[in-house]
């Protein structure tokens, strides 16, 4: 699948009917999303005759659709008022939320591998270094943050309309969860997600943060790219599970990431080995290693492995996360370390561009 400036620059090759220059050149192209269902090229028409746009339309699908790896092209039509000013040419450029410094996702290329609960544990863990970090679930079908971190109050908003997060454990955080109840089945169509998603990054009162943590649901599908095609991630965090059919798709989110140009912080091994309370003999279950291994071939960091651990499971079913709970024990030393290479990796990505 192509990159959104690799099928910008296959646009600047279509002229404008009756006349030399491109169409990207004139500002009419809007945006463009890249998803695995395919490409939306949205353009802005302001007083163009209806067969001047029919053209453009036809042009800008047959050189999309010719572009390798392109399933299927579709162009959305939205008319600017004449008297609005032109934007610049290009593409819209994901957005930054107000007062957080820095934005990390976490992923993973399938379910089941506990994602979610290494994106609570990581937050906590940075909130424990020092930092001040904010949460947001991004899983509208299976919300778990709320669960795992508890919830004492209900979500307000300010008199401007804008949720305020709630707070505990030091961390802030939003969940689709804190709006429906247990029984509830969330059945909502792609829209209706990515305008949830868009309201809980940019219409939440964040405040300053050292760093916002999102939960992405997971795979690697149209709403995990619009997130981070809509945001302006400084990295994302994959976890796995040492199988080799979980680490098959470890390759998918590093694409993923790849695809919208955001650096990948590292991998993270969950569920590496058990120690049996009986014996104390180290059991690797799942297997050991695989995703150290298949972070050094894809060239991306490794940041640590996490042990298949009942405290740490029960700490997410009671709302008493591990890294808060109980802070020396060795799993919580673990997720600090990670946390550790997580800030390493942000405060040297930030150098890079400063530089």
């Amino acid at each position: 699948m192509p990159s959104p400036n690799e099928i910008l620059a296959e646009l600047k090759k279509i002229k404008y009917p009756g006349f030399t220059r491109d169409i990207v050149s004139f500002g009419i192209i809007k945006d463009i999303e890249v998803a695995y269902a395919g490409v939306t090229v949205s353009i802005t028409m302001a007083s163009a005759k209806p067969e001047v746009v029919e053209k453009i339309v036809a042009e800008v699908k047959t050189t999309v659709a010719a572009m390798p790896g392109v399933p299927a092209v579709n162009v959305q039509i939205e008319q600017a008022a004449q008297s609005a000013p032109r934007a610049a040419a290009g593409i819209a450029q994901p957005r930054t939320i107000a007062g957080v410094k820095h934005i990390v996702a976490v992923a993973s290329g399938k379910g089941g591998v506990g994602k979610s609960t290494v994106a609570v544990n990581l937050a906590l863990a940075m909130h424990a270094l020092g930092w001040r970090v904010g949460l947001m679930d991004a899983d509208v079908y299976g919300p778990s943050v709320a669960m795992m971190v508890g919830v004492e109050k209900a979500v307000t908003l300010t008199p401007e309309r804008r949720i305020i997060p709630l707070e505990r454990y030091g961390i802030r955080y939003i969940s689709m969860a804190l709006f429906i109840n247990d029984e509830t089945a969330v059945i909502w169509r792609g829209p209706m997600v990515t305008k949830l998603e868009t309201e809980f990054l940019f219409n939440v009162e964040w405040g300053e943060l050292d760093c916002l943590v999102l939960d992405l649901p997971p795979g690697t599908g149209d709403a995990q790219l619009t997130i981070t095609q809509r945001v302006a991630l400084d990295g994302g965090v994959i976890v796995t599970t040492p199988q080799e059919i979980a680490l098959l798709d470890v390759k998918r989110g590093v694409a993923m990431f790849e695809e919208v140009h955001v650096p990948v912080l590292g991998v993270v091994e969950n569920m590496s080995y058990y120690i049996c309370r009986k014996c104390n003999h180290r059991h690797e279950i799942f297997g050991h290693g695989g995703g150290a291994a298949l972070a050094r071939s894809l060239n991306v960091p490794f940041l640590g492995e996490l042990p298949l651990v009942r405290e740490l499971r029960e700490g997410g079913d009671r709302a008493s996360p591990m890294v808060a709970a109980d802070p020396a024990h060795p799993v919580s030393a673990a997720f600090k370390s990670i946390a550790s290479k997580v800030i390493e990796g942000l405060d040297r990505s930030e150098a890079q561009h400063a530089s």
